[in-house]
């Protein structure tokens, strides 16, 4: 280890590791205990990937004479992968905490998006805004989920429905990837609601004759750079054939296909992301014993959203039936002005009491495999050589206390590092 280099976190009482072998995602039996090191140490090199770990008098001597540009002492801490929020909706303007009061007096969600409500009154607010107006709350937006552990975000489009404010949001999404720190995937979701006064297969048609041609082109010149496509298939909204046809042109253009489905009714949404070959399909509360299997045997990731059903007073996915069946399981906040919430530490809370899944199953969806989900596992959501040095450091002798402590983060994490830089320290 010859040179100088970024970081060296020193004496944690536990690294949580999460993988040891490249892992690419966990299912089954690997989730009943993760990869954890009591009393190690880690190094991030100036590239911003993981150069070693191992307990901490090893790499005592291993770093013998060597540089840091910082050094943090971890005694009685614990060092976690940063979390990965595979599903949010962050850039939207207005304000729709109207529509929680009228929630709890009983409307329903759709209820609520026929009356005007719902994406389509964002949709009018956010054509409005200027684009920065937006990118001012977006970058706010993503500071509440950086400092609440986050390091890696799936942020997508999808409340302007014309081809001309889905790329005012995608500019957005664009300028927050290039100047922030965190890490940003990129997700189209033109096809979030049907914009009024056409149908589901006229908007399927403008989207895929107009809007991904042009997304392809700003893709090309290097404009605008989209990771995923996604569409909210739902009853009234997009049918299974409109959804179909536009994530397959999505997928022609090489955008990963990664979508909402059977969230309100059963659509089969499931069954046609495995038979697409989609990297996920999000929500998930209605999908059947069949799409279920079919996602395991396709490994198609399942994003579940706690906050969604919670809020909204859904059954709760079925997250046992899918972990039991080998299907990855990830984890996202779906943070939106539906579901306000910034905090993975919450959602994996969310998801062992709500969802009955276990600790270390909640840590692994809301690492490894949300970056799975992302296409993005080969470099984030785990501590391995070779891997960027994202992390998160909490005040606590046990990691598990980032879920056990309900609403807690704010005090548990003191430091939230991205490629080995510290972007975030507790005061």
């Amino acid at each position: 280890m010859a040179g100088g280099h970024r970081l060296l976190l020193e004496n944690a009482r536990q690294v949580v590791l999460v993988c040891t072998r490249g892992e690419r995602f966990l299912t089954r039996s690997s989730l009943h205990t993760l990869a954890v090191l009591e009393g190690a140490s880690l190094v991030v090199g100036t590239d911003g990937f993981i150069k070693a770990i191992g307990p901490a008098d090893a790499i005592q001597v291993l770093t013998a004479g060597e540089t840091f540009e910082e050094k943090i002492d971890c005694s009685g801490k614990c060092i976690l992968p940063g979390l990965v929020d595979a599903h949010t909706h962050p850039v939207w303007a207005g304000e729709r905490v109207h529509e929680f009061a009228m929630k709890l007096a009983g409307a329903t969600y759709m209820e609520i998006h026929q009356a005007g409500g719902g994406i389509n009154f964002t949709v009018e607010r956010t054509c409005q805004a200027s684009e920065e107006e937006l990118f001012s709350s977006f970058q706010q937006r993503l500071g509440c989920m950086m400092r609440a552990g986050t390091t890696l975000v799936e942020c997508k489009s999808g409340y302007g429905l014309s081809l001309e404010t889905e790329l005012k949001m995608l500019r957005v999404i664009e300028r927050a990837r290039r100047e922030l720190d965190i890490g940003i995937s990129a997700t189209y979701c033109g096809a979030h609601a049907v914009p009024r006064g056409k149908t589901a297969t006229e908007a399927a048609d403008d989207i895929i004759h107009n809007h991904l041609p042009k997304l392809k082109e700003l893709g090309r010149s290097g404009e605008i750079h989209v990771d995923n496509i996604d569409v909210f298939c739902e009853k009234g909204v997009f049918d299974l054939d409109s959804t179909r046809r536009i994530l397959q042109s999505g997928k022609d253009i090489g955008l990963q296909i990664n979508f909402h489905g059977d969230e309100l009714h059963p659509m089969k949404a499931a069954e046609l992301g495995a038979e697409l070959g989609a990297q996920a399909v999000s929500h998930l509360e209605e999908a059947s014993d069949e799409g279920i299997a079919a996602m395991a045997t396709a490994r198609c990731s399942a994003v579940l959203l706690p906050t969604t059903a919670y809020m909204l007073r859904l059954k709760p996915p079925r997250a046992r039936k899918m972990l039991d069946e080998g299907v990855i399981v990830a984890l996202g906040s779906d943070f939106n002005p539906n579901a306000y919430c910034f905090s993975m530490p919450t959602v994996m809370h969310l998801a062992c009491v709500n969802l009955r899944m276990s600790m270390p199953e909640a840590l692994a969806a809301a690492t490894i495999n949300a970056a799975y989900a992302l296409g993005k596992s080969h470099t984030h959501g785990s501590l391995e050589i070779g891997k960027q040095g994202d992390l998160i450091i909490i005040n606590s002798s046990r990691w598990e206390h980032l879920i056990y402590q309900f609403g807690g983060h704010h005090e548990l994490i003191e430091y939230v590092i991205v490629k080995g830089k510290v972007i975030y320290k507790k005061q």
